[in-house]
């Protein structure tokens, strides 16, 4: 087996937020890669280290008990307490940051883009996912850092591309959702896109079509010694999930309805209640046999041999009357065990669970898939693994999520080649250090 990972001597320039350009620098920093954060001290990146840079444990207990923000991860802090240092403790940033490194430096500076492009000369690839603009006043598009390092891979995932009349755009991933169509579509019939809530699915795709591309320019890196730039637009790259909505429409000029927990020709196909507080089962009856399947764990009460529900199409026509009977079936049962009951019985059946739930899991138990990592500003905690096992390489979580500017002696010295004396310099222009500037909000 090797012991070498397969991306190990890749140096990657991280300058992503929130989670799209995050995700997409996880993967590839879990297999080998060597990816540097690059992060300004004097403002916080849009969601990516939390919320604020000073959060006082009165401020976290105040969002603990609001309903109307309880539960927001940006101040779900380990233990409700942010601590001294909140921003390395924030569960939406330690998500994703992993075997990381960081640095701090302005790009936005003059000081801070010399530093900057002195890094993108002793490195293979730079991931960004900021708005246009933003990359073009920084100076660091393709065009201009490639005259540096011809050998560079340029990943940019802006939420509409590099050009149209959208290019300049500011996107999260539910925005690209309901540019796409898949709010509507995963609505509920009885309530409008707005209540549907957020899911980022967008930003999850895109997280693994970035590390994706970014392979392939590495391949193609290696077989002709030239770097190139890839543009990923985020939204185009959530259209193909949709892909049959599309062609439906293109096809037969058909909209499709919102959909919540239906089924096209199926039925029963819901999440019904099960014993307990807000604990559900989901069950999906796709054939006759599995129909009957369900009446016989069910015991067969004789609302099952109405005529009403004799077939698919009539069930399929009579869903909600369908609902309640295995509704009120479900909701005096535990949901596990009925998970276990249908699913011997040939009937697609699935409990819903939350996050304790999977923490518990017995199959994700018994894979070892939760990792555990001990950081100096969060101590050891359970992280979920790797996507994906080699059998031929072996892997594991290696480094606990990186705390900001945990790495500047190393970048700067090591690898860029400052001075102590410049080095000194940075430090006084507030460009180097572990914490935000005071006057940070």
């Amino acid at each position: 087996m090797s012991k070498k990972l397969p991306l190990e001597g890749i140096r990657i320039i991280d300058v992503t937020v929130v989670w799209a350009g995050p995700h997409c620098t996880q993967l590839l920093a879990e297999w080998g890669a060597e990816v540097i954060r690059v992060e300004p001290r004097n403002r916080m990146q849009p969601s990516t280290r939390g919320q604020t840079a000073h959060v006082t444990k009165e401020q976290v207990d105040a969002v603990r008990n609001s309903t109307a923000t309880a539960g927001s991860l940006f101040y779900a802090f380990p233990d409700w307490d942010p601590g001294e240092t909140p921003f390395n403790r924030s569960p939406s940033f330690n998500s994703h940051a992993r075997n990381k490194k960081s640095m701090t430096v302005d790009i936005m500076t003059p000081e801070g883009r010399d530093i900057f492009r002195r890094l993108v000369a002793k490195s293979d690839v730079f991931i960004e996912n900021n708005v246009p603009e933003t990359i073009e006043r920084a100076q660091a598009t393709y065009e201009e850092l490639s005259e540096i390092n011809p050998r560079l891979i340029q990943l940019r995932m802006p939420g509409y591309g590099l050009t149209g009349p959208y290019k300049n755009y500011r996107t999260f991933g539910t925005h690209m959702e309901g540019m796409t169509g898949h709010h509507h579509i995963r609505g509920y019939t009885d309530m409008d896109p707005s209540m549907t809530g957020d899911s980022f699915t967008g930003d999850a795709a895109a997280g693994v079509q970035g590390a994706f591309a970014v392979m392939l320019a590495l391949r193609q890196r290696k077989r002709t010694g030239k770097g190139q730039q890839i543009e990923m637009a985020l939204a185009e790259g959530f259209v193909p999930y949709m892909g049959e909505f599309m062609l439906d429409y293109s096809m037969n000029q058909r909209v499709t309805e919102p959909q919540g927990n239906r089924h096209p020709t199926h039925a029963p196909h819901n999440a019904y209640p099960c014993e307990g507080e807000d604990r559900w089962i989901v069950i999906d009856v796709g054939t006759q046999d599995e129909w009957a399947a369900l009446c016989n764990v069910m015991g067969n009460p004789d609302w099952t041999n109405d005529e009403k529900f004799v077939d698919q199409v009539s069930r399929h026509r009579r869903q909600k009357e369908l609902d309640a009977h295995v509704a009120e079936w479900t909701k005096t049962r535990d949901r596990f065990e009925l998970f276990h009951q249908l699913q011997a019985a040939g009937v697609a059946a699935g409990p819903v669970q939350d996050e304790a739930d999977a923490f518990a899991c017995p199959q994700l138990g018994d894979r070892g898939f939760f990792q555990d990592l001990t950081g100096p500003d969060t101590g050891t905690r359970s992280y979920p693994g790797l996507i994906f096992n080699m059998s031929k390489t072996p892997n594991n979580l290696r480094r606990h999520p990186v705390g900001l500017g945990q790495d500047n002696e190393y970048v700067y010295k090591e690898i860029i080649g400052v001075s102590d004396a410049e080095y000194a310099e940075l430090e006084r222009l507030d460009q180097i250090g572990t914490g935000y500037a005071a006057d940070v909000p």
